[in-house]
């Protein structure tokens, strides 16, 4: 008996990603938000041929791009993690539902307790809003994993919208404070991660071993509107800052998965 089916056509999205620049470029963005300039020096392209692909992907609602908040004349693209899940796992599911069940990330609680938890620091000017919020955010959602600071160039207090917003969320602020970077200048820190495109570009110098990300975000302090849309960009910040350490957990998971030898399986929470 002959049987007939139809072939699914492939998604548009694997086909922009088959190409080899733009593969690279979406694999440079899934570590750290990147200047066009950036991204050039990285892959030795002319612009004309980088803005193209960068075009490619916007289009295809992969990568999202940003004005620096520092110099507007320089644009910040990110890669849409959760669109690019989405679509994965949607072209995952065509071929077998098995696929399109991942799930981000696994619940920290059951991670191997390691032999010294990695330390992150979020860095903005202020540290009153985008860098506390991280901080907050990263803490309870890593279930105490991870040791996590925040810190800023030109520290000038909590802004009481940060603490409705992570208490509206149920995320404890007690162990908030603004601060200076220097207070934190002799502390080791596996991540440091920039949210703040005035920190990311006065290129504050770390060690050898430190990993420096950048996540480009607008500061919600500098909202304007009503005072519910103020409050909104706070809002938003939050969920954009929650996205973003989900993806970074599953970093951190395989980091301390990493870490640890066969041996340490019984020591599981």
């Amino acid at each position: 008996m002959n049987t007939t089916h139809s072939t699914p056509h492939v998604p548009e999205f694997l086909k922009v990603l088959a190409h080899e620049l733009r593969w690279n470029i979406v694999t440079t963005l899934a570590h750290s938000d990147r200047s066009v300039q950036e991204i050039i020096q990285d892959f030795h392209e002319p612009q004309n041929v980088v803005s193209y692909h960068l075009r490619k992907l916007r289009e295809h609602h992969l990568v999202t791009e940003r004005r620096s908040s520092a110099d507007e004349r320089s644009l910040y693209y990110s890669l849409d993690l959760e669109a690019l899940r989405v679509l994965y796992l949607s072209a995952g599911s065509v071929l077998h539902p098995a696929i399109g069940s991942l799930e981000v990330p696994s619940d920290p609680q059951q991670w191997p307790i390691p032999e010294r938890p990695l330390r992150v620091l979020f860095l903005c000017t202020h540290n009153s809003a985008r860098s506390l919020l991280a901080e907050a955010l990263l803490r309870q959602m890593s279930s105490g994993r991870v040791e996590v600071a925040s810190a800023g160039t030109e520290p000038a207090g909590i802004h009481p919208a940060t603490m409705q917003v992570l208490a509206s969320l149920h995320v404890d602020h007690s162990r908030l404070r603004s601060k200076h970077i220097d207070e934190l200048g002799d502390q080791h820190f596996d991540y440091v991660i920039t949210v703040c495109d005035r920190v990311r570009e006065s290129c504050p110098t770390w060690p050898d071993n430190t990993e420096l990300i950048h996540w480009s975000f607008p500061d919600p302090v500098q909202a304007e509107g009503t005072p519910e849309q103020r409050y909104q960009a706070f809002e938003h910040t939050a969920t954009q800052l929650a996205t973003r350490i989900r993806y970074f957990l599953t970093l951190v998971e395989h980091r301390y998965q990493q870490q640890q030898p066969a041996s340490v399986e019984h020591h599981r929470v």
